[in-house]
């Protein structure tokens, strides 16, 4: 019986695992840290004493990979949102506050209901999506639209950084237009927002341990892969930290680790070197709040793009953010309270317990140039498969594209 060696248990890797445990093949599993997770994980901060994530994420109900993975390891109830597809948003400039709002049915006439779409905006300036189907591989967000200031200033500019993290000015065309076909032209069904409920842990990666577990499947924390050796067009070893694990004729290996060490242990792949940071905000509240019975609110006008709310923890979330990630973690605090505030409508109250989480290098570039340089997942070794954000699966890198990268690569390694 051959065994698949996924290399990697952060989102992409587990993804790879469930997908191959749910089709009866062996699975070992070897990862460098002390836990599971990757960037997809929550943890336990002293200082808050409560658990978070150590990054949000907003999901939508048609994130049909998603929705797959967690009907796998049986936790798709675990995630929560409005009944309805309904995405508020503050403008913390003005105080403006508006919500968009999808209808059911695949023919979107919300367009056309000033109550439903962004204050200001006409249909026209939703209907310029579809100049997005026939962008180039070199076009922008930017290129593409040619839209009203308030569409591009409140739809347009936070959905491009919320999908790719990256601006209107930079981000490829190409990647933004799978998402508008796979959820906004899909109707309600499709758009319904949604989040972790207890968090990502909780939802995604304790409980695809818990199926790994009962599969039989061999888990290794503490296991940094040091050397990949190869013969021919066949990986033949694993050279591991504290072992050293021979693959047989008929193993398979699935590498869901980062470009950048990808590259570094094969140099005959290439793949995008540029990277954008994310900035995530903590806070302790004085008390457990929702805005409006929502657990999420789109912030426009400020410096933070989304809050998160979980009882009596603000989460806050500044996507493209490689300035305000070199700042002292002090003052990012400060500027992201200020946001918090306006949108609770606190006034003055003061900077309470905190926690920055900075991820310098959150995502590849979403933009172009580097989009170009996504690899595929098969690679010139026929026992060899490549998993992650990074990999061209040709969706950004999201929760949806990370699951989707992984049981692609399951998929190849399934095959005879």
């Amino acid at each position: 019986m051959k065994t698949v060696h996924i290399i990697g248990a952060g989102l992409a890797g587990l993804g790879a695992a469930v997908r191959l445990t749910t089709h009866g093949v062996r699975v070992a599993l070897h990862e460098s840290a002390g836990h599971a997770g990757g960037r997809c994980r929550s943890f336990y901060d002293e200082t808050l004493d409560r658990v978070i994530d150590n990054g949000n994420h907003l999901l939508l109900s048609g994130n049909f990979t998603v929705m797959e993975f967690l009907d796998a390891v049986g936790s798709r109830d675990s995630l929560v949102g409005p009944q309805d597809p309904v995405i508020p948003f503050v403008d913390l400039a003005t105080g403006a506050r508006w919500a968009v709002r999808p209808n059911a049915g695949r023919l979107p006439w919300w367009i056309f209901a000033p109550s439903r779409r962004v204050p200001g905006t006409s249909p026209g300036d939703y209907l310029a999506a579809l100049r997005l189907a026939r962008a180039g591989k070199d076009d922008t967000v930017a290129d593409c639209l040619n839209v009203s200031r308030a569409a591009r200033h409140n739809f347009w500019e936070p959905l491009t950084i919320a999908v790719l993290n990256a601006g209107i000015e930079e981000a490829s065309a190409n990647l933004l237009w799978p998402v508008m076909t796979e959820i906004f032209g899909k109707g309600a069904k499709a758009s319904r927002p949604l989040i972790a409920r207890e968090g990502l842990s909780q939802s995604f990666i304790e409980p695809a341990l818990r199926l790994l577990d009962r599969a039989g499947a061999t888990v290794r924390f503490n296991q940094r892969l040091r050397e990949i050796e190869r013969d021919g067009d066949r990986v033949t070893a694993l050279d591991l930290v504290r072992e050293r694990i021979v693959i047989g004729p008929d193993d398979r290996v699935v590498l869901a680790i980062p470009p950048m060490p990808t590259m570094a242990l094969l140099p005959e792949i290439k793949g995008p070197e540029a990277t954008r940071a994310i900035v995530n905000a903590h806070f302790r509240l004085p008390r457990a709040m929702e805005e409006d019975g929502m657990p999420f609110l789109g912030l426009i006008g400020g410096t933070a793009h989304w809050l998160f709310l979980r009882r009596d923890i603000a989460s806050i979330t500044v996507s493209a953010a490689d300035e305000l990630a070199e700042k002292p973690n002090e003052e990012v605090a400060a500027i992201l309270w200020k946001d918090t505030a306006k949108a609770l409508a606190l006034g003055d109250a003061p900077l309470p317990l905190w926690r920055i989480v900075k991820e310098k290098r959150a995502t590849f570039a979403q933009i172009p140039s580097q989009v170009a340089l996504r690899p595929s997942p098969r690679t010139q070794w026929r026992n060899l498969f490549l998993a992650g954000d990074w990999i061209n699966t040709g969706l950004p890198a999201s929760i949806e594209g990370t699951l989707r990268s992984g049981f692609s690569a399951a998929d190849l390694a399934l095959a005879p």
